[in-house]
């Protein structure tokens, strides 16, 4: 069967180059923290306010993107997505002359306020793009794009930020190039059609599943899963460089190395969901991050950062997964479904500043005891969807 019906596989293309963007955005995002601490001399967990901000951003906007998306219909939201997006970025600008704390928070605010609206558009417009039993592999085929973003992101970073300059010049350039390139895309999906797909009942389906209870399970296991993705991504150059005493610059390309490896996760994820039911992959792959994650909380040395990166493997195809599964048994539709699991990535905020608030009590390898505990959740998520289908 066709991973995308003929006639969508134009609008599946220009869909799917959005999740590069977020991709790169959210994970250079992940160099702020160590760059940060050094340049205004502040703690790990004052740090954090940058996750916490961000993913805010996400909370406070997802419910009105699905809004504003129910009535005026995707490209809509995608363009005006697009054009916070750009804003945020461009904010940079005096934000590089000012290196003020609290302006360059309100610059990721933006930022993230027009990424929820990219990512409620976008995650539920791949799912309906084809036949319903491919949802998961298609999605998990458009996030493979968001992987690459990401796996650019931490490089690119690391090499502007930790190039032995502190005084926010090198913030400028990446982020004027970013905000340009955005702004071009939401010009590009101005002048485009999007079809907008009309969502077929589910009802006989949700009545299989258990419609709304399994719904609001997997916007748990999807809260959780964003607490121990995001935290370890924010934490992983504090303990490259803390644990296991790498250099900065090292740490973030070896992070880039590992999300090119969550990338290719997500290309062999949707080769294996189309032969093996994606409910089945996704407790596997929960059962791996929580092995990963217990060898590397006694810090094992390079037998921890082994598993750090076995970790990007297992994760690569939860947050498409999860996604594409609960949000066709939500009762009141694909757009409101997509605005509430787009409010999960607050968990990112959570999830950073219990890691970092555990790390600066103990030390960084105990404090994936909290990314442990989130894969815990999704692994009984996984195991009772398995049962329900």
């Amino acid at each position: 069967m066709k991973l995308v019906n003929k006639n969508y596989l134009f609008p599946f293309v220009l869909v799917t180059s959005l999740f590069f963007l977020w991709g790169f955005a959210r994970n250079f995002l992940d160099v702020f923290n160590k760059y940060f601490q050094e340049a205004l001399v502040i703690s790990r967990t004052q740090s954090s306010l940058f996750q916490v901000v961000f993913y805010l951003g996400y909370f406070l906007m997802a419910l009105p993107a699905g809004w504003v998306i129910v009535r005026r219909g995707y490209r809509y939201g995608v363009v005006l997505g697009l054009l916070l997006f750009a804003a945020g970025s461009f904010m940079f600008v005096p934000g590089s002359w000012l290196m003020n704390f609290e302006f360059f928070l309100l610059s990721l605010f933006v930022i993230a306020c027009g990424m929820a609206f990219l990512e409620t558009a976008a995650n539920p417009y791949v799912t309906e793009l084809g036949d319903s039993s491919t949802a998961s592999s298609r999605l998990n085929l458009s996030q493979t794009f968001n992987g690459l973003g990401a796996a650019c992101g931490p490089v690119v970073g690391g090499a502007f930020l930790f190039n032995g300059q502190s005084d926010g010049g090198n913030l400028l350039l990446p982020y004027v190039l970013m905000g340009s390139v955005v702004l071009v895309v939401a010009i590009v999906f101005s002048r485009v059609q999007l079809p907008e797909i009309k969502q077929v009942s589910s009802d006989e389906e949700t009545s299989k599943t258990h419609g709304n209870a399994l719904f609001f399970f997997g916007l748990t296991a999807l809260l959780c899963e964003q607490i121990a993705e995001i935290g370890i991504n924010s934490s992983f150059i504090n303990f490259a460089v803390d644990d296991v005493h790498l250099d900065k610059l090292l740490a973030s390309r070896i992070q880039g190395v590992c999300l090119m490896l969550y990338m290719s996760g997500r290309l062999v994820g949707c080769w294996v969901m189309q032969r093996v039911r994606a409910q089945r992959v996704l407790l596997w792959c929960a059962i791996g991050t929580v092995a990963a994650t217990a060898l590397i909380m006694p810090n094992f040395g390079m037998v921890s950062f082994v598993a750090l990166a076995l970790i990007y493997v297992f994760e690569s195809v939860m947050f498409p997964t999860i996604f594409s599964l609960c949000v066709s048994r939500f009762t009141g539709g694909v757009k409101l479904a997509s605005s509430m699991l787009m409010m999960t990535p607050i968990g990112g905020a959570i999830g950073t500043w219990l890691v970092f608030m555990v790390a600066d009590t103990t030390t960084m390898s105990f404090s994936f005891i909290v990314p442990m505990i989130s894969y815990v959740v999704v692994m009984f998520f996984a195991a009772k969807a398995l049962r329900a289908c």
